[in-house]
């Protein structure tokens, strides 16, 4: 009877993995594609509704178990409500900000599907205070699949140490930057090419390595600390990724 399920449990989250891969790799991507293209850039609060409600959809096979999912959106809601309000307490400092560390954090504890549905809610709604527009969607995207990478990353264990978890701050710092570079060159004149994308990866150098150092700085100093809590929540109330 336990060997039925965990087997079912296993099938589970294999389902949900894959839909989230498809939906983070590809749908999303598409639908930024289509905003730029057929929408140029006017409608990006609808494109940016799309994008939650397809972060929302690998939560939907959570049904599948029988179990109440409001525990895993409360504990997504108020990571992102950190993430908004550390984004808020460092205005002063552009590049400097803890917003990837926390959408990481939540990744690492919860998964792939969490990790993204946190980036992506948690740019939506800090905008709210910093400035809906065009660029919208392509944070939503952007710090939603590091919060998805990091649910990967995380389920090996690597992210208890510290190398790893510095060696992610850099590489996210680095990965915000270019994808961001992209919204960058179509804003100029509604078209990619890449000698305007190399020009802005030049121009960005700066505001990149200070955004690499600081998620590497709140890595180290909040993972564990908030890690633990996370996991302690994970294991009292059963909460599977």
């Amino acid at each position: 009877m336990q060997e039925t399920t965990e087997k079912t449990a296993h099938k589970i989250v294999s389902k949900k993995f894959i839909l989230t891969s498809i939906i983070v790799l590809l749908i999303i991507p598409l639908c930024l594609l289509m905003g730029v293209t057929l929408w140029e850039d006017r409608r990006y609060n609808i494109l940016s509704l799309i994008i939650v409600i397809f972060a929302c959809v690998p939560f939907l096979i959570s049904f599948e178990r029988k179990k109440p999912m409001p525990r895993e959106i409360l504990i997504i809601a108020v990571m992102s409500a950190i993430a908004v309000a550390g984004r808020a307490a460092f205005v002063w400092a552009p590049a400097f900000k803890p917003v990837t560390a926390i959408v990481a954090i939540t990744g690492f504890a919860f998964g792939p599907a969490a990790g993204f549905l946190t980036g992506a809610s948690t740019a939506v709604a800090s905008n709210v205070l910093f400035g809906q527009g065009p660029w919208t969607p392509f944070q939503m995207f952007t710090w939603g699949l590091l919060g998805y990478i990091a649910g990967i990353v995380g389920r090996s264990g690597w992210m208890n140490h510290k190398i790893p978890l510095i060696l992610y701050g850099f590489f996210s710092g680095i990965l915000f930057s270019l994808i961001m570079d992209i919204w960058t060159v179509i804003s100029y004149e509604s078209a990619f090419t890449w000698r305007r994308y190399f020009v802005a990866m030049g121009t960005s150098l700066p505001f990149t390595a200070m955004y690499a150092l600081s998620n590497i700085f709140f890595l180290l100093l909040l993972a564990r600390p908030i890690g633990e809590k996370l996991t302690r929540i994970k294991i009292k109330y059963g909460i599977s990724e």
